[in-house]
């Protein structure tokens, strides 16, 4: 299935390297936040010069505030980072979930759907392209439900897979994914008319478009119920104003070392909040979302195979170190 939509990054993929490398050249996280690293770097820089040469600002705060507020910070940050990743986590089992759904659907599509024994052999063929056309819908609602969660072109692709009317009924619909499970259904349903799906056998299938659509709707739960605005905001304000205000209650006391000791304090504060932010969206094309597009094509490989079709893609692979 042909994608015209940028794929954008995703998924950070771990490589084995050593501890070193991966200390000094790991991770996707400081161009995210060396903005806000410099910005306290230069201002315990001039807090400390000022210090040293200003006898208006021989004054310091003490650490004792900082150490009150340290601890509560830690708790509040390891507390949102928790929730993010649980997000993020559930986001992976779901789309797990699909994945084996769909496996399991195309098999049952090939299996049940079936021409009658005493069928001419125009009639099995018809069958036979049935069986690759539902196969194939399957796999343009899994691109088309990756496309939806990013916020992108639903109906990318749809025209290889879906007739003219077919295609224009989705394209009518805000939800086109739903729409294509919708047709789906219809097309089972008429696929059971004709005498090709066993009324034994049609709840089985409808149970794997049930299953398609409550994964859906998990997905579009997490999509749309982010962590609580305010929270996230103040955990904002209360790492940047602990970064801003920590030059000042250590920088007459530790001189020009408290320069590197609040570049190391506050690349570890604005990390976790970033990390947090990134976890909370699983389903984005930041570098730490899930890797949809990968999952995707995974799916399509599996479907493809399925029905013997040629036309099957190459897996997805990481571009320097990142599954889109």
């Amino acid at each position: 299935m042909a994608q015209a939509v940028k794929l954008g990054r995703s998924m950070w993929v771990k490589t084995k390297n050593s501890w070193f490398y991966d200390v000094v050249m790991g991770g996707r996280t400081l161009p995210h936040i060396w903005r806000r690293v410099a910005v306290v770097a230069a201002l315990a820089s001039a807090v400390t010069w000022g210090f040293h040469h200003l006898k208006w600002m021989h004054f310091s705060l003490t650490v004792t505030p900082f150490t009150l507020i340290g601890l509560p910070l830690a708790i509040f940050l390891g507390f949102r980072n928790n929730a993010s990743y649980d997000r993020f986590w559930e986001g992976r089992k779901l789309w797990g979930s699909l994945v084996n759904t769909t496996r399991s659907f195309a098999r049952q599509i090939t299996t049940f759907i079936e021409a009658p024994p005493d069928a001419t052999q125009e009639e099995r063929d018809a069958v036979t392209a049935e069986q690759a056309s539902l196969v194939r819908i399957v796999i343009a609602y899994v691109h088309a439900f990756r496309h939806h969660l990013r916020d992108q072109d639903t109906k990318a692709g749809l025209d290889e897979v879906l007739t003219k009317d077919e295609l224009a009924r989705v394209s009518l619909q805000e939800n086109v994914p739903l729409a294509i499970l919708a047709l789906l259904g219809d097309r089972l349903a008429s696929a059971r008319r004709r005498g090709w799906l066993h009324v034994m056998h049609a709840p089985v299938l409808e149970a794997s478009l049930v299953s398609l659509t409550d994964v859906q709707g998990a997905c579009e739960r997490i999509k749309t119920t982010p962590i609580p605005y305010s929270y996230t905001v103040l955990m904002h304000r209360i790492v940047g104003g602990y970064c801003i205000l920590l030059p000042f209650g250590i920088g007459e006391a530790m001189g020009w070392v408290s320069v590197p000791v609040v570049v190391v304090v506050s690349y570890a504060l604005f990390g976790l909040d970033a990390v947090g932010d990134e976890l909370e969206q699983p389903f984005g094309t930041d570098t730490h979302d899930l890797a949809l597009f990968a999952i995707s094509r995974t799916i399509e490989i599996n479907l493809l195979r399925r029905i013997g079709a040629t036309d099957v893609p190459a897996p997805a692979k990481p571009h320097q170190g990142v599954l889109a």
